[in-house]
């Protein structure tokens, strides 16, 4: 139990800039202190003192902002910072030296009484205000970023962002690992960007072709051509209508 605590220190004191000395961490970290009565929670819960430990849970609801159900699952090293509006269900399970932002959701989207909230592997990320729902797996060293609503499994090492989260793409392994929450990559836009790209290019392709003797002059020449085999085939020999001739 020291060992956790001692990481659970070391993670408040790594992940965020603000902390200047030991003693600060220890007395104004409400992050760091809603991990350590939901620990004490999770003994209490594990014990069979399940009303007890809900009441303690409640009462770190009460001073830190956050809810974190005592039969949920947290690794050594954890760090939740400024800690306002997190909620962390009750079989929801988070990894070593993971960091989760204020207004961060591990929610669940059933009621049926088995695991139906997000398991984090080591590593991971959620940035502020993102909500993750489900039974859903988010691999080692992903990155959820900010605002983002995340409903499938996550790969380890991906960057998730948007409504509903998708995979960000083009991005080099230090943007992908700094993940300025301000400058989200948007895979959306970054689709369209693509698209339109291509269908560029193939306009510039086609008007390439159609002209100097492209495809689809060849194309008109040979329909005219087939037009004049037709007119040969059916009136040689015989009156044009259009030279004023009967039938």
């Amino acid at each position: 139990m020291l060992r956790t605590l001692k990481k659970d220190i070391a993670a408040a004191r790594e992940n965020d800039p603000a902390a200047r000395h030991l003693l600060e961490v220890l007395l104004c970290y409400q992050g760091l202190h809603a991990v350590w009565l939901h620990r004490a929670a999770a003994v209490l819960w594990r014990s069979g003192l399940k009303t007890l430990a809900r009441m303690l849970a409640y009462l770190s609801r009460w001073l830190t902002g956050v809810e974190i159900h005592p039969a949920a699952r947290l690794a050594p090293g954890v760090f939740i910072d400024h800690g306002a509006g997190v909620v962390i269900g009750q079989t929801a399970e988070v990894g070593e030296c993971c960091l989760l932002y204020q207004g961060a959701v591990l929610g669940g989207t059933s009621k049926v009484k088995d695991k139906r909230h997000p398991t984090l592997g080591r590593c991971v990320e959620v940035g502020a205000g993102a909500i993750l729902l489900g039974p859903i797996r988010v691999g080692d060293h992903a990155r959820i970023g900010a605002g983002s609503v995340v409903i499938r499994d996550v790969p380890a090492g991906a960057t998730v962002v948007g409504v509903p989260g998708r995979a960000a793409l083009g991005f080099s392994q230090q943007e992908l690992q700094e993940l300025q929450h301000a400058q989200l990559p948007d895979p959306v836009a970054d689709a369209v960007k693509w698209i339109m790209k291509e269908q560029t290019r193939l306009e510039d392709r086609l008007q390439r072709l159609e002209g100097g003797g492209g495809v689809t002059d060849q194309i008109d020449r040979a329909w005219e051509e087939k037009k004049r085999e037709i007119v040969r085939e059916f009136f040689s020999g015989e009156e044009s209508f259009d030279s004023g001739g009967g039938i």
